[in-house]
């Protein structure tokens, strides 16, 4: 019996991708790090209970991250739609019920945190997706028959996270998806015919489908300087943020524009302009070639899979984590308009690191089973 358990040990320590299991908890480490700092100013000595909130949340995707990966990426695809359908019942429950918090209306109140389903319906889709496209025949790339499913899958979810309004969770949809189709391979006739849609379409979605808040976000993105203490506010502090870490940063928890609150929605938003402020730009490439081996060694992973829709799913899981981190890195040094997407294991949140930490586990679900035959 005790030679059957050690044999059963060795096995899983075998099969367990350590190479990915420790560039997530460099990450890991260095957002609580940050988040320390971002969350410790002048006016608050005490630990804080952001910080400690994630601590418990750290801990919790832990574990998740663990329980998926001994679970069988496949059970997933079984309940792939299921999962789906509850996501959208979750999304719809929000334009009811959901709370309130800064003019947006993206949370479900739980009583123990604030659940946001626009965060989990990213994860969604993507399994759903990689379901869908792993049973496509993609010889000659996919038609626009192939496509009709794949859209009308992201058009519901795209059009009830817009209502909340989050145009950015929104987009972060459609580039995931966007990421999947294109992996999988589409004909050059309908990439050709979609660009040039988006091009007629940008007017009119400019003129009748942004909100006046939305427009001033890329006006100010443009013009930086038009409103230097409204709209352009963040972006300006930020960017001066950035910069004044110069190379070697000025030391943990000694930025002025995070500790003396200068730098908005420094523990979520604008975590790495903390992080640029503090460590400079040795700590920021360092940070990033964290994120590079992360997808180089995910898309490792996904090249050794057994089979197709675990290839798709963890190509669908690196775009989504690439997104945001382009997203929001452009965002704090002022290369792309301001649109609230946090920095995936790094920003603060709970419904944000359990997502994270439940996609790189189905990554680790598919490294692990990788040698299984």
């Amino acid at each position: 019996m005790k030679s059957s358990m050690q044999v059963e040990e060795r096995t899983f320590f075998r099969r367990i991708d350590f190479s990915l299991i420790v560039v997530i908890l460099g990450l890991n480490l260095i957002g609580l790090i940050n988040l320390y700092s971002a969350t410790h100013s002048i006016h608050n000595q005490g630990t804080s209970r952001l910080f400690l909130n994630q601590i418990g949340w750290f801990f919790v995707g832990w574990s998740v991250f663990f329980v998926i990966t001994l679970v069988n990426y496949q059970f997933f695809k079984r309940i792939a739609y299921i999962l789906y359908a509850m996501n959208i019942g979750a999304l719809t429950l929000v334009m009811f019920m959901g709370r309130r918090i800064l003019g947006a209306q993206r949370w479900l109140d739980l009583g123990i945190f604030h659940y946001q389903p626009s965060e989990t319906m990213k994860l969604t889709l993507i399994v759903v997706l990689a379901k869908l496209l792993a049973g496509k025949d993609i010889q000659k790339g996919l038609g626009y028959k192939d496509l009709l499913g794949p859209t009308l899958l992201v058009v519901i979810p795209f059009a009830l996270t817009v209502k909340q309004p989050d145009l950015g969770t929104a987009m972060l949809l459609i580039f995931i998806a966007m990421s999947m189709i294109i992996f999988v391979r589409i004909k050059k006739s309908i990439l050709i015919t979609a660009l040039a849609l988006s091009f007629v379409a940008a007017p009119i979605v400019w003129n009748f489908g942004l909100k006046t808040y939305q427009k001033n976000r890329i006006l100010t993105f443009l013009y930086p300087g038009r409103d230097p203490r409204g709209a352009g506010y963040n972006s300006i502090q930020s960017k001066i943020a950035v910069g004044s870490g110069k190379i070697l940063g000025k030391g943990f928890r000694k930025g002025t524009q995070s500790q003396l609150e200068f730098l908005p929605e420094r523990h979520t938003d604008f975590i790495y302009s903390v992080l640029s402020e503090e460590h400079g730009f040795i700590g920021s490439i360092f940070t990033l070639s964290l994120f590079m081996i992360l997808f180089m060694i995910s898309l490792r992973i996904a090249s050794q899979s057994r089979d197709r829709f675990g290839a798709l799913m963890t190509v669908g899981i690196v775009s989504y984590i690439f997104w945001h981190m382009l997203i929001n890195i452009g965002m704090v040094i002022g290369i792309l308009p301001i649109v609230g997407v946090p920095l995936s294991l790094l920003s603060y949140g709970g419904t944000g690191m359990l997502s994270t930490m439940v996609g790189l586990g189905l990554i680790s679900s598919v490294a692990y089973r990788r040698y299984l035959f």
